[in-house]
């Protein structure tokens, strides 16, 4: 499209030059003298008069004529000087001229009577017997010829350059595009085989380097995110497994009792169905645990997310563990602070940290509950955790290998971790600050002192 329009307006710019040059010469030619000596011949038409060149009429001019000159006579018709071999087509609005002043005059399009195009000035003369229009002619028929050539020649070039063009725009789209084809065939592979984690090489730094890395990214999210959930399910399952199995034992002993007339001891029997209790109560806790995971890494605003007072929580939280951990000593501090964040996550919490507190101090021991702006803290007198052991604290299904007797499924840490970061906080688990037994949570909430 530019080559085609740069090419017209070329062309435009060229007729224009060439009709102002014969225009401009044309106005510059100078009138023929007056005439003098034996009349010439006047003509009602071109043709005519082109037949006759003498003769009576107007009075000879003196001076050799412009050969592309003749002569519109008022009443007479027209009049062609001698050794002319051309005339000029009329017109019949060239009879308003005789209205103009001496010298003045007019230009317009016309014709030789062989066909021939020309440019045509027309001017007032009252210098003969009659009132006059000189006409005076100027050929167009190079300037048409020079055009046509140079539309052939614009023409040519416009398609050659055109077609350059377009062999040339698609070669450096094929090598701009390549990327965008790799990225093509790496969607297509994982439609046809979802196998996440494909990856594309990455070359530059333009938008299609950017689609590149931003693809690379999303899939080695997706990749994560499949590798996370089969761990998952592969760790619930594993986690179930153990109060299934327990349970299906003490079933099957129930049943073999009844069936083969042996009844156990009333003892052995309440005993056997406590622990069938207990190990449901695993199971609950534990599917409990499983769909509180199952909601989504990151916080979407919803119903649930209101004001909640942290130190209220922390406060039925506390209330909570001591019947959890009768012989416990709890001393609990809880300033004001209001959080935005969902109520009952928050609640599961504290609680979750709790617990672990309480599961790990001795008998008789000292759990402390501290809540200054904005920062909760949960200290126990336990073992404490190792340094290896902290950075996986806050992974699904992590049991330390010292607390893989006591029970618990090892999904509370990880809730307290997602609770928090969907309210906009951070925890942090490790040992106490001044050197002694335990272990310290610190949890801290953006938030005030006031519900606002």
């Amino acid at each position: 499209m530019a080559i085609a329009l740069s090419a017209l307006a070329c062309w435009f710019i060229v007729e224009k030059q060439l009709y102002n040059q014969v225009r401009t010469d044309l106005v510059s030619a100078p009138l023929p003298m007056p005439p003098r000596g034996p009349a010439l011949d006047c003509y009602s038409t071109p043709e005519q008069a082109l037949e006759h060149q003498h003769g009576g009429g107007l009075q000879e001019i003196s001076g050799a004529a412009p050969r592309d000159t003749q002569f519109l006579a008022q009443g007479k018709g027209i009049c062609l000087p001698p050794g002319a071999t051309k005339a000029i087509v009329t017109e019949p609005g060239d009879t308003a001229v005789f209205r103009l002043k001496f010298g003045q005059s007019i230009i317009r399009e016309g014709r030789f009577t062989n066909g021939d195009p020309a440019l045509v000035r027309l001017t007032a003369d009252s210098r003969y017997t009659v009132p006059v229009v000189v006409m005076v002619a100027t050929p167009t028929q190079s300037v048409e010829d020079s055009l046509q050539g140079l539309a052939i020649l614009l023409g040519s070039v416009s398609v050659g350059g055109i077609l350059l063009a377009a062999v040339a725009g698609r070669l450096v789209a094929h090598s701009s595009l390549k990327p965008v084809d790799q990225l093509t065939d790496a969607v297509e592979h994982i439609a046809r085989t979802e196998e996440v984690g494909t990856t594309i090489p990455v070359q530059g730094d333009d938008e299609i380097a950017r689609l590149s890395t931003s693809f690379n990214s999303m899939s080695t999210a997706l990749a994560n995110s499949r590798e996370r959930q089969t761990r998952l399910i592969a760790d619930a399952g594993h986690e179930l497994r153990t109060p299934l199995t327990s349970l299906r034992t003490n079933v099957d002993l129930l049943i073999r009792s009844n069936d083969t007339g042996r009844p156990l001891p009333p003892a052995t029997k309440t005993k056997l169905l406590g622990n069938m209790k207990a190990q449901m109560q695993e199971l609950t806790v534990l599917i409990g645990d499983l769909l509180q995971l199952s909601r989504p890494d990151s916080p979407k605003p919803g119903p649930n997310l209101s004001v909640v007072a942290l130190h209220e929580i922390a406060g039925r939280a506390v209330e909570r563990a001591k019947l959890r951990g009768p012989g416990l000593v709890f001393e609990t501090s809880a300033e004001p602070w209001f959080v935005h964040g969902d109520a009952a996550g928050l609640e599961r919490a504290v609680i979750n940290l709790l617990d672990n507190a309480v599961k790990y101090s001795p008998p008789g021991g000292t759990i402390d509950v501290r809540l200054r702006q904005g920062v909760l803290t949960v200290r126990d007198h336990g073992p404490g955790i190792p340094a290896e052991e902290l950075p996986y604290v806050f992974d699904r299904f992590w049991r330390s290998p010292s607390s893989r007797q006591l029970p618990g499924s090892g999904l509370g840490l990880s809730i307290v971790a997602q609770s928090v970061r969907e309210a906009g906080g951070e925890v942090t688990l490790g040992p106490a600050a001044d050197g002694g037994p335990g272990a310290l949570a610190t949890v801290r909430l953006p938030g005030g002192p006031a519900p606002e």
